[in-house]
């Protein structure tokens, strides 16, 4: 298939395949006629990229699933290179759930304050301060 079918089918741009082909994530194959040619694996390999990109992924980190695919490899996370990444964005994304969770946290406990102070003020029967913006 061409390259405008491929993008079509994989639901991109062909100036993203393109890109891809510059980082020697697809395979730069052409006919006699001097047209990319691309085939069915090529577009499972985009198929692997898309998703995991949709997980975060950098375009980087899915080389090695790519390359997976590309050494005869059913599933592109079936090779230890693939684990090795899946290993270290787990990593990655339990600091992030860290640094959030004590966000979170924080802003629970400026909220409680918050609402501690406005009780205060209603039980001494202070009217509400007025917030205003802009002016």
């Amino acid at each position: 298939m061409r390259i405008g079918e491929l993008a079509e089918r994989a639901g991109t741009t062909t100036r993203t395949l393109r890109y891809y082909e510059s980082r020697g994530l697809l395979p730069a194959r052409r006919g006699g006629n001097g047209y990319r040619e691309y085939d069915e694996a090529d577009l499972r390999a985009l198929e692997q990229i898309r998703t995991l990109q949709d997980f975060g992924f950098e375009l980087e980190e899915t080389r090695p699933f790519v390359e997976c695919l590309r050494a005869g490899h059913p599933e592109g996370d079936s090779c230890p290179a693939s684990l090795a990444v899946y290993r270290r964005k787990l990593g990655e994304l339990d600091a992030l759930i860290g640094e959030l969770t004590a966000v979170r946290e924080s802003v629970g406990a400026q909220l409680e304050r918050a609402e501690k102070v406005m009780d205060a003020l209603a039980a001494e029967d202070h009217p509400s301060p007025r917030c205003e913006l802009g002016g």
